[in-house]
């Protein structure tokens, strides 16, 4: 029984690197010259919001082909379709006129987030980000917008959640400036909320980020290490989606798409800002990290010259004892005080007084 205990310890000491390195290669496991397989949904969820400002129509349906009249109105159809299955994306993209490279990229996975324009379209692959509370990790969604003539397409992966329902809201009013602007401004909109929601999810980062300061300033642990290592990882995550989101805009921004107002680019600057900022704000983040990393590291140097301190402190008051002992332990005939009656106990008190006035004038230099 006692043999297997080291093992049994072992095993759970290993729990935490396990999860570590499955999050680095969940980071890391992109390759662009491998054709990633994703798994298709079982059932797809399609929203239509079809509005103009005097009226708003909410349907949902279950089959793609639902959404084919919407095509030939005049009024703005927002057609919103939870869930991919590559069968009802190429369908859809073959009747709204999306090109073929674009139905490629909904249907992709890992993708960085880009702008490009065909067959007079917009579109835009960028992801969503949620802070997961229970994991203290930060998930990322791909959506695919296309901007065309009265309508935008978008393609989520997760029908249980998105960012749009102030959106949703808006729509509802009937005298909201989306009521009354045209598609492009809708997109626009769409942008904005997924940008803020950055912010969002950074406040969650920094909290985690300010805790860990305070923790590794006061008692920093192996245990502080293991968070130093997770929330640099996450910041990769934030990196990598957030900063190409700078030159997607910057894409929309220079389009000369016919369905871009000249009156909606002003709109988009200011997404534009919001999302040079956001970069700045996960770059500040990092450096924060580097630092509480170099903290960690100084404390850690810290202890080990307290430590070493101390073990210089105490070979040093037990060298005179070392010497007079030695002196006094050689194998000669003749050694003054050997035989005096007092000798030994003068030796003793040395080997005491001369540590302790090595400890006042140590003291009085301040070298402990």
């Amino acid at each position: 029984m006692i043999g297997n205990r080291p093992s049994k310890y072992l095993r759970y000491l290993s729990v935490n690197a396990r999860v570590d390195a499955e999050r680095t290669g969940e980071i890391l496991s992109i390759n662009p010259t491998i054709a990633p397989t994703r798994e298709e949904a079982d059932k797809i969820h399609i929203s239509v919001h079809d509005y103009s400002a005097d009226s708003l129509e909410v349907q949902e349906y279950e089959k793609i082909d639902a959404t084919f009249p919407y095509l030939e109105k005049d009024t703005v159809s927002w057609i919103n379709i939870d869930g991919i299955r590559k069968e009802d994306v190429e369908s859809v993209c073959a009747h709204f006129g999306v090109h073929a490279l674009i139905t490629e990229d909904i249907l992709s996975i890992g993708q960085r987030p880009k702008m490009d324009e065909m067959n007079e379209q917009v579109f835009c692959l960028l992801n969503m980000l949620y802070f997961n509370e229970e994991k203290k990790t930060i998930e990322s969604e791909q959506i695919s917008i296309v901007l065309g003539k009265n309508f935008v397409l978008s393609f989520q992966e997760d029908a249980s959640r998105d960012v749009f329902n102030p959106l949703r809201h808006k729509l509802s009013i009937p005298k909201s400036q989306l009521r009354q602007r045209s598609a492009d401004y809708l997109l626009y909109s769409m942008l904005d909320l997924i940008v803020d929601n950055y912010y969002l999810v950074m406040e969650k980062v920094g909290d985690l980020v300010e805790s860990l300061e305070d923790e590794v300033s006061r008692k920093s642990n192996k245990r502080s290490l293991a968070r130093i290592n997770q929330l640099r990882k996450e910041m990769i995550i934030i990196k990598r989606n957030v900063s190409p989101v700078r030159d997607l805009v910057a894409g929309i921004l220079r389009s000369e798409s016919d369905w871009l107002d000249d009156r909606t680019i002003k709109y988009f600057k200011d997404v534009h800002d919001h999302i040079l900022l956001a970069v700045d704000l996960s770059d500040n983040y990092r450096d924060v990290m580097i630092s509480v990393q170099d903290l960690y590291i100084s404390n850690v140097n810290l202890k080990l010259n307290e430590v070493m301190k101390v073990m210089t402190v105490v070979t040093c008051l037990l060298a005179p004892a070392t010497v007079i002992g030695g002196i006094f332990g050689m194998n000669f005939d003749v050694i003054p005080a050997a035989h005096h009656p007092y000798g030994f106990y003068a030796a003793i008190g040395l080997m005491f007084l001369i540590p302790g006035a090595m400890l006042v004038i140590m003291k009085k230099r301040g070298w402990f």
